[in-house]
């Protein structure tokens, strides 16, 4: 058995100790990332100064330079272990902070769960149906409610509808009947037109006939524009 098994099963011996939180552990892990880092900045500036100091003594002082390169070694060697415990660790953080996150989680689900079920417990299924089956029927209700007061309402008009067009085509036959009865036609002269008279007495003579005819002309078509003044009113 290595060492460093002994070293764990020596210290898992004692069972009163109570495990770490998970908070208590990251911050360990925090703490020695920290503290690695500082330590990787140091080993980086001592192999700068190192690999200085040996090219300073270069091909003078061999010793001095070998013995510079060696510390080198020996300081890149530690960075190195120290990369692989940093990636070790972070690693390790990653998986407590998940671990926590989905303890966390589960944590509050089940409570959700809990309040759940709590509430469920004072509700029963057959009267949450009896409920709906209640709640769709006065939907029903207040349909038909709504349907009955939006119908026209007759108070006993129902009536033929044909009858009363009939009845309305009578009545304006009726009445364009009486209005084609009131149109005053123009008179006709019942007397024959006066014979022409002679040319040869002189002009007077055909002066008065000429007048006459033109006042005939001109009554006749005061009467013709009454008529059509009463056909227009009529058609209006």
């Amino acid at each position: 058995m290595s060492k460093l098994g002994k070293f764990f099963k020596g210290g898992g011996s004692s069972k009163s100790r109570a495990a770490p939180s998970p908070q208590e552990a990251l911050a360990r892990l925090r703490e020695t990332e920290e503290m690695l880092s500082k330590k990787q900045e140091y080993l980086e500036n001592r192999i700068q100064r190192e690999l200085a100091l040996a090219k300073k003594h270069g091909t003078q002082n061999k010793r001095a330079a070998l013995q510079a390169l060696k510390r080198k070694k020996r300081f890149e060697k530690q960075l190195t272990q120290i990369d692989g415990t940093l990636s070790t660790i972070e690693f390790q953080r990653e998986a407590l902070e998940n671990s926590h996150t989905n303890t966390e989680v589960l944590r509050n689900m089940g409570f959700a769960a809990k309040a759940m079920k709590a509430v469920h417990e004072n509700m029963d299924l057959n009267k949450i149906d009896d409920l709906m089956q209640e709640i769709t029927e006065q939907q029903d209700i207040a349909q038909e409610i709504s349907e009955a007061f939006s119908q026209r309402v007759g108070f006993g008009d129902d009536f033929d509808e044909d009858e009363l067009m009939a009845e309305l085509e009578e009545l304006e036959q009726e009445e364009l009947n009486k209005k084609m009865t009131n149109i005053r036609l123009p008179n006709v002269p019942s007397s024959s037109l006066p014979a022409q008279p002679d040319r040869m007495p002189g002009r007077m003579s055909g002066a008065s006939s000429a007048a006459h005819r033109s006042r005939a002309a001109s009554s006749r078509r005061a009467e013709e524009d009454d008529d059509i003044k009463q056909l227009a009113a009529w058609a209006t």
